[in-house]
């Protein structure tokens, strides 16, 4: 790490936490973050403070946090912006060293909440305390077991443990894609809601995230950078530096005018640095996505496939007419088919009905099952004209059964090559695509999803490969 500011442990592993404005209504913030630290079985002391009741969910509830018989790693502020600033007051005095300050109605609202953040702000500055927020979501780390997030856990599901650290300035769009990614069955290392940033922002996050052993892969949404310009260049000499280790995916919100008007409402934050954050983009070895969707794509690519040493890519399908599709947008984005080898066209046809077309794509037709898969995809992974396979499964027309995913599984292991997903349907091939990701097999319901998620693997692993100051495992 470049500095020890990046040093945030106080939020990730805390050994002791309170909750200010914990309540006995269910639907308060207090109580649902309060409930969440309980169900989490973190290793941690949690302390809930409120000065108007005595006992809460059977612990007891202290009037200050300057009551509480211990030192405190980190407090979670969940009441109203008015009250924020003597809790900070407190939190001077109790020597506390991590505050997220849950409530909005800062810099965003004016002039009046800017200088309530200045003041919250200077508190932590004097104090070395470090704040997350305020207008957060919160944090969450399924590892450690820290979960801020103040929306119950049967309105946001939690994503189980994975490898994806997510940042994002905006909060309810960050869950809403932590609740898509629980219910893809795709799981999560690490989540921040950075909101106004006053004091840790996307560059402290993403310096944490650095040396994090659970991460492998960073994906970002960010509206503006609210640093003075010696940060923005800080920036780009971070993500410069860790794109070398891990990917880092970033969909930047505000590159309109109206956008960046509406950037300014939501976070509070300055969307003016947009061509200074393209020409950064372009500099470095960040991968830009265009929507939600793609951002969620290319970090699940990127986080469980093994890089690719070439662009030579071969589609195997049990319909013709996806291969058909899948080719165009492959074109499209600048790729080819590869040729395979004589010795695997020969070996294939040995081996397949005589309806099999043994080509690029080969079509292993409609009534493929799952042996035929294995067979094909075995042998075109061996094949050295091969260093990506895109997979074309449309279960509902073909015996293929949930044995094919110890297949996939197995191949990636044995060949060390990219296998790509691609398929769509109803409630079984939703089942299995579920169990797909639960086994770290990047899936796509399309042709364009799907390439799309391959270019930017493919780009990523071209701009690494070679580079003597790379140190992210290109063969994992």
């Amino acid at each position: 790490m470049s500095s020890a500011n990046s040093n945030l442990d106080m939020f990730f592993k805390p050994k002791t936490v309170a909750v200010v404005g914990v309540s006995s209504q269910t639907r308060k913030f207090g109580h649902v973050i309060f409930k969440n630290f309980m169900e989490s079985n973190i290793n941690a002391k949690i302390y809930p403070v409120n000065p108007k009741i005595d006992n809460i969910l059977g612990y007891k509830c202290y009037k200050s946090i300057l009551d509480i018989p211990e030192p405190l790693d980190l407090v979670v502020i969940a009441i109203s912006r008015k009250a924020v600033l003597n809790v900070m007051e407190e939190c001077a005095q109790k020597k506390v060293r991590g505050v997220i300050i849950i409530a909005g109605g800062f810099s965003e609202i004016g002039p009046e909440g800017k200088k309530l953040e200045d003041e919250i702000l200077k508190i932590g500055s004097e104090k070395n305390i470090r704040i997350i927020g305020p207008n957060v979501i919160g944090i969450y780390d399924p590892y450690y077991g820290v979960d801020t997030l103040f929306l119950p856990r049967y309105r946001l599901m939690r994503p189980k443990r994975g490898k994806i650290s997510f940042i994002s300035q905006s909060g309810a769009f960050g869950s809403a894609l932590l609740d898509f990614a629980a219910s893809q069955g795709v799981g999560i290392s690490k989540y921040v809601s950075i909101g106004n940033a006053i004091d840790v922002d996307v560059i402290d996050v993403l310096e944490y995230l650095e040396s994090d052993e659970n991460t492998n892969c960073i994906m970002v949404y960010i509206e503006g950078l609210r640093t003075k310009k010696e940060k923005t260049k800080n920036f780009y000499n971070v993500i410069k530096r860790i794109s070398l280790k891990k990917p880092i995916i970033i969909l930047k919100g505000g590159l309109t005018e109206q956008g960046q008007k509406a950037a300014a409402s939501h976070t509070g934050s300055i969307s003016s640095q947009i061509d200074i954050l393209k020409a950064v983009f372009k500099q470095t070895n960040v991968i830009q996505a265009d929507d939600a969707l793609q951002l969620f794509d290319m970090a699940r690519m990127l986080s469980s496939s093994h890089f690719p040493t070439g662009r030579r890519i071969a589609i195997i399908t049990n319909a013709g007419g996806f291969g058909v599709l899948t080719t165009d947008q492959l074109v499209k984005q600048g790729f080819d088919l590869t040729t395979l080898s004589k010795e695997t066209v020969e070996f294939l046809k040995s081996k397949m009905p005589n309806e099999v077309i043994i080509s690029n794509p080969t079509d292993l037709i409609g009534d493929s099952d799952t042996e035929r898969y294995k067979i094909a995809l075995n042998k075109i992974l061996e094949d050295n004209n091969v260093d990506i396979v895109i997979l074309i499964i449309l279960l509902s027309l073909s015996f293929v059964e949930s044995d094919i995913i110890d297949v996939i599984h197995a191949a990636r292991i044995k060949y060390k090559k990219p296998i790509v997903v691609c398929t769509i349907g109803g409630q079984f091939t939703q089942m299995m695509v579920k169990m797909m990701e639960e086994n770290e097999i990047p899936t796509f319901p399309n042709p364009k999803r799907t390439v799309n998620a391959v270019k930017a693997l493919i780009h990523y692993a071209e701009f690494c490969i070679g580079r003597e100051e790379v140190c992210y495992p290109l063969d994992r």
